[in-house]
C-alpha cells in the first residue's frame, strides 16, 4: 500500500471514530434533555446503551488481532446502530417538540450504519477463508 493511500485510510479511521464518539455525545445530551418525562426513561436507558455501544465496538474492532474478530465487533456495532434507530423512532413519536433533533440523529445513525456495512462487506471480500 502506498504512503498516500495509507494516510487517507488512517485519516478516515480517525474521522469515523470521532464521528461515532460525537454521535454518542449527542445521544447522551438528548437523553439528559428528555429525562423530564417519565415515559421517556426506559426508552432513553435503551438508547444510551446501544447508541454509545456503536463507537465502543468500532474502537474495540480496530484493535482486533484477526479479521474474524474485527468483523465480529463491526457486526455488533451494526446491530447496535439498528437498535438505536428503533429507540429514536419511538422517542420521535412521543416527543414531537424534538422532531428536528431526533431526525438529525436518525440521519446520522443511518449514515454510520451504511459505513459500517460497507466496512464489513469490504473486509469480508478481502478475506481469504
Amino acid at each position: 500500500m502506498n504512503l498516500e493511500l495509507k494516510k487517507k485510510r488512517d485519516l478516515f479511521k480517525q474521522e469515523f471514530k470521532r464521528r461515532c464518539f460525537n454521535f454518542a455525545l449527542i445521544i447522551l445530551r438528548l437523553s439528559e434533555s428528555l429525562r423530564n418525562k417519565r415515559i421517556n426513561w426506559p426508552l432513553l436507558d435503551q438508547l444510551v446503551r446501544c447508541g454509545t455501544s456503536i463507537g465502543a465496538n468500532i474502537v474495540e474492532g480496530g484493535n482486533s488481532t484477526s479479521r474474524k474478530e474485527f468483523i465480529n465487533y463491526f457486526q455488533i456495532a451494526l446491530k447496535s446502530a439498528s437498535e438505536t434507530l428503533y429507540w429514536l423512532a419511538l422517542l420521535k413519536e412521543i416527543n414531537k417538540d424534538k422532531l428536528a433533533e431526533i431526525d438529525n440523529l436518525i440521519q446520522e445513525c443511518t449514515e454510520i450504519k451504511k459505513i459500517i456495512s460497507t466496512i464489513i462487506l469490504n473486509t469480508k471480500s478481502n478475506s481469504k477463508f
